[in-house]
């Protein structure tokens, strides 16, 4: 096989990541040699490659599907937002600056068409396919002059497109018909078709929408994904699922001990990497909520702080919300809290930050006798230690340097030397993110967490989270191999878009 494919969305979180990855893990058990592509993501959950770039979590899921090593090559242009108004630029997974909505569209975003272009050409020199996500909705025709993730992207490489939609939304047809009809003579005629996904029901049911909807634009459809639940790979926007009940689909097993165990995270604003409690909710017996509440906390065996793309912002709100003192109180009491990230800065003395809010010096809570200063350049890493005589493994992503000036460093490496993290009673700090996904870590961890809560709860002995993914990417490959037409997706990818393919009016407009 030799060749590319855009999967583009009616919508944003129509299914893009979880159907680009997919196809990722369908192509690599047919012997092929594939890779994932995003030219441009806006997302707070990111990952570190083991080069020290930046990249977005889906793209690392999307490469872990694939079964290679994630690269900055497979995510450009990452996003990360500040604001409503504002985002970090990450360019081949390094911050190269702030810029505001306007700059960016006015005329940065086109200037990076090269190098994305560059990053996907030695992708697909490298690769028998790559398998390209968009973002948002190609027909999004504001932004179409200067777009490098969708129409931009695939009229520039000449990729053939394929749009998936969600039905479970309703409004799937008009959506499939619409996005096809706002777009340019040149750009409709790469759209090869559609994919219906998150389907409920009787297929037959929906057939002769889909038949109609080929005699409308000339374009089939590659297949109807019937709704799962628990698909859905790490998400890209924080900011929008900040205050869900639960962990995506969150583990429903029977508790291997007597209890159940309760975390609440913090859903502070800016939330970033908050896939960290993932692991969490894997566990049976665990049962993960998001909070923004300080009554919310009273029930919990341990409270999470998260990480967030804006630690003094997520302090004053944790303050102003009431939660800080809440925390304050159970840290007191020596129940369990933990900080990852920027929620570790929190739980610190004070913060010097002349770099993401620029306010100077700011008080913590105080709990952990840790000083944090915001540092220009930032730190990307993926360190190894250990710890509470596990092994552990993590990633770091932020600007601001901590000084430990007591408690226990109980991330040590292999001569015992302290490499991160501050532990006062039952309050734990750490900068690694992913540190739950080592599977004894975790256990040692929840085992400390029940004793200090009271919990008779004993974490199951055999749970992999590692092998939760793969057995999700599996479930992935088959939801195509099952519900896609294959071989007519095969031939799309290797020989592009079919020939001939109707205009739908009225196009772009001028």
């Amino acid at each position: 096989m030799s060749g590319g494919l855009l999967v583009a969305g009616t919508t944003s979180d129509a299914g893009k990541s979880v159907v680009t990855a997919g196809i990722c893990r369908w192509l690599v058990r047919q012997g092929v040699k594939v890779a994932p592509f995003k030219a441009q993501n806006m997302s707070l959950n990111s990952f570190v490659t083991r080069e020290g770039a930046e990249i977005g979590r889906a793209q690392a899921m999307q490469a872990q599907a694939c079964r290679v090593e994630p690269t900055a090559l497979m995510n450009p242009v990452l996003l990360k937002p500040g604001g409503e108004r504002s985002s970090q630029v990450v360019l081949l997974g390094k911050p190269v600056g702030e810029m505001s909505a306007r700059g960016y569209h006015g005329g940065r975003q086109q200037q990076l068409l090269g190098t994305v272009l560059d990053c996907l050409a030695e992708l697909r020199g490298t690769y028998d396919a790559v398998i390209c996500e968009g973002a948002g909705s190609p027909a999004e025709i504001n932004l179409r002059r200067t777009d490098i993730v969708n129409m931009g992207i695939a009229r520039n490489a000449g990729l053939p497109v394929l749009v998936v939609g969600d039905i479970d939304r309703g409004g799937v047809f008009a959506s499939f018909f619409g996005t096809v009809a706002l777009l340019s003579p040149e750009d409709q005629a790469l759209v090869a078709g559609f994919l219906v996904n998150k389907f409920r029901g009787d297929v037959s049911l929906l057939e002769p929408g889909l038949d109609m909807l080929h005699g409308l634009t000339g374009r089939r459809t590659y297949g109807v994904l019937p709704f799962r639940h628990g698909l859905g790979i790490d998400e890209e926007d924080g900011l929008r699922v900040s205050l869900r009940g639960t962990v995506r689909e969150s583990n429903t097993a029977a508790p291997v001990g007597e209890d159940v165990l309760r975390v609440a995270v913090c859903a502070v604003p800016l939330m970033s990497n908050f896939t960290d409690v993932d692991a969490l909710a894997a566990e049976p017996g665990v049962v993960v909520r998001f909070v923004d509440r300080p009554e919310e906390l009273a029930d919990a065996d341990l409270v999470v702080i998260p990480g967030t793309r804006g630690t003094v912002r997520a302090l004053e709100w944790l303050r102003e919300r009431g939660l800080a003192e809440a925390i304050l109180r159970r840290a007191a009491e020596g129940r369990p809290v933990l900080g990852v990230c920027g929620g570790f800065q929190i739980l610190g003395e004070h913060i010097e930050d002349d770099v993401e809010s620029r306010r100077g010096r700011v008080d913590g809570l105080g709990i952990l006798p840790v000083r944090v200063r915001f540092a220009r350049e930032k730190t990307l890493t993926r360190p190894v230690g250990e710890a509470l005589g596990e092994r552990v493994e993590g990633y770091e992503i932020h600007h601001g340097v901590a000084d430990v000036n007591g408690g226990d460093t109980f991330i040590r490496d292999d001569e015992g030397r302290g490499l991160d993290g501050c532990r006062v009673g039952q309050t734990w700090g750490t900068h690694w993110h992913g540190s739950l996904e080592s599977d004894g870590f975790r256990r040692a961890f929840l085992r400390e967490v029940a004793a200090a809560a009271g919990r008779r709860f004993t974490p199951a002995p055999d749970t992999s989270f590692a092998g939760l993914r793969e057995e999700q990417l599996d479930r992935l490959g088959d939801l195509i191999e099952q519900h896609a037409d294959t071989d007519a997706l095969r031939r799309l990818i290797e020989s592009g878009a079919p020939q001939g393919l109707p205009f739908i009016p009225p196009g772009a407009p001028a």
